[in-house]
Formats: C-alpha cells, structure tokens, sequence
C-alpha cells in the first residue's frame, strides 16, 4: 500500500508541475471540494479549531472558514510540483518579497537569524527563499514514506539549505550556525512529541503544547528572530519577513513562549483561511481531560 502511495504522490507532482500554477491551484481547489462533501477527518479537525480559535464567529461564519482553509489546503499540495520540481529560477519570478532587508543586514553585522515560518500560505518557499540571502541550516524528519525522502531532501536543499536531524545533534548545528551569524528556519507551531520539548500555553486564547526551542535557541545565541510568511496570491506569492516583538527574547520561558505564539496569531490574521487548520494545533500534554480531538 505505502508503495501504491509513493507513485500516487510522485505522479501527482509531476502532473502539477506540468501545469500552469493557476491550472494546477484550480484543480486543488477542486479535489478539497470533493473531500469537503466526503466529510473526512481533516474537515472534522479544521471546523473543530476553529469553532475554538474564532469563538465569536457565528456558525455559518466558522463554516465558510472552514471550508476556505480546506479548499486552500487543496491549493497547497496542488502546487507543491511548482515548488519541489522546478528550477527555483521559474518560482522566483513569481515571489513578491517584502522585508529581506533584515536578514541581510543581519548577516552583514556578522548576527545570526532565526527565522520563524509558521503553518501559514506555502511553508516550503520561505525555506527556499532563505537559503538565498545566506547559509541556512533547518530541522528535517524524513517523512513516514521513505520513497519520497530523496525527493523532499533533493527539493528542499536545491537553493543551497542544509538539512539537520531532529534531535540533539542537530539542534547543535542550529545553535552552531547562529553563533557563526548564520540563518535557522524553525515552525513554530509545530506540537512536539517529547514533553521536555514543550510547555502549555495560550493560541487563539486556548491553551495548547508548544515547543520551547525557538525561545532557548534565541536566548542561548542573541540571534534576531524575524517571522517569515509565503502567501498565496494570484500570480504566486507575497513572502513577507518581519521583525519579532521584543517579548520573543524575554529570560521568562512562559513570556517568550506566548510571544512567539502571539506572532503566529499576528501572521495567520493576515489571511486565516490559509492557516493549516486541519493540524491539531490545540493539543494539550500531559493530557488533561478528554482533549478537543476525538
């Protein structure tokens, strides 16, 4: 089966990739719909964060939403063949890049970048896109299909990234990179799976697991912590990098964890529909109660 969905993903790549962007997103958009009338669990978890993240939302309101985020989601693995397949010199005309400024003049005085890139618009392009203004070392777990990590690694290391592992050896690279004024890229808003990686705090006003990394990095080497966020727009993509609030940088953990949640909330604000809501964001550890998930 797992060999079945390897050539399903690869074919499909390629397919988008052949495609005009607009084409491949319009075909995205398309399939959600149909997975939206099937009722599957990506649409159960997206109505349910965010009947908890926009309480005041009327039903038909979070409904809507609902339904946008998934339709987006579509529009996101439509035109990951664009991404991962083609020459960036072909993505690169199609970026709309506002802010860069700050990591490279960071990286002139010689300071490292923690860059911030939460689950919002197209992830992958703000990786892409780094490793352009200077050396960039970012965190990688091979995918439970295996068959497709040459592919991924191949893709995401094709404008000059290096990839680390998840665990200790490679949050010393991080920590090694940013001490030489280098450039990291983390999410987020990613929820650990170890609990000594995390602490529970509020997003959206929900208390939820959320990884101490970006705070214990940003402590231990002074690097600047700039939020980066690829949009989706008509003709390709509003990458927008900007600075974080000096809360980021707070001694206190639970202040600093709340700053960089508050800076995912500022980033997913600007378009809430292409937030990955239909990840379990609101996950509390160690478990207390029944959860917000089935």
């Amino acid at each position: 089966m797992d060999a079945l969905k390897v050539i399903l993903v690869k074919v499909l790549l390629r397919v988008s990739a052949a495609l005009p962007l607009s084409t491949a997103r319009a075909l995205g958009r398309h399939l959600a719909g149909l997975y939206w009338r099937l009722g599957g669990r990506g649409r159960r978890v997206t109505e349910r964060n965010i009947s908890l993240a926009f309480p005041t939302l009327d039903s038909d309101a979070q409904r809507r939403l609902a339904r946008e985020s998934v339709a987006a989601t579509g529009e996101l693995m439509a035109e990951m063949g664009h991404v991962w397949l083609r020459p960036w010199d072909d993505l690169a005309p199609r970026l709309q890049v506002e802010g860069q400024q700050l990591v490279l003049d960071a990286q002139a005085a010689g300071r490292g970048v923690l860059v911030l890139a939460p689950h919002q618009g197209n992830w992958e392009v703000v990786g892409l896109h780094l490793a352009r203004l200077g050396p960039v070392a970012s965190l990688y777990q091979p995918p439970r299909l295996e068959a497709l990590d040459s592919t991924i690694r191949q893709a995401r290391q094709k404008t000059g990234a290096e990839l680390v592992p998840t665990d200790l050896r490679g949050i010393g690279s991080l920590v090694m990179a940013l001490r030489a004024g280098q450039i990291a890229g983390l999410l987020p808003d990613q929820v650990p799976t170890e609990l000594a990686a995390g602490e529970n705090v509020p997003f959206m006003g929900i208390p939820c697991f959320t990884g101490t990394l970006a705070s214990k990095l940003l402590q231990r080497t002074g690097a600047l912590a700039v939020v980066a966020v690829a949009e989706r727009s008509p003709s390709g993509f509003i990458l927008r990098y900007r600075e974080a609030g000096e809360d980021i940088y707070s001694g206190d953990l639970q202040t600093s964890l709340a700053a960089v949640n508050g800076e995912v909330e500022r980033s997913l604000a600007q378009s809430p529909e292409q937030y990955q809501w239909e990840y379990k964001r609101f996950r509390v550890r160690p478990s207390q109660g029944p959860g917000y998930y089935d």
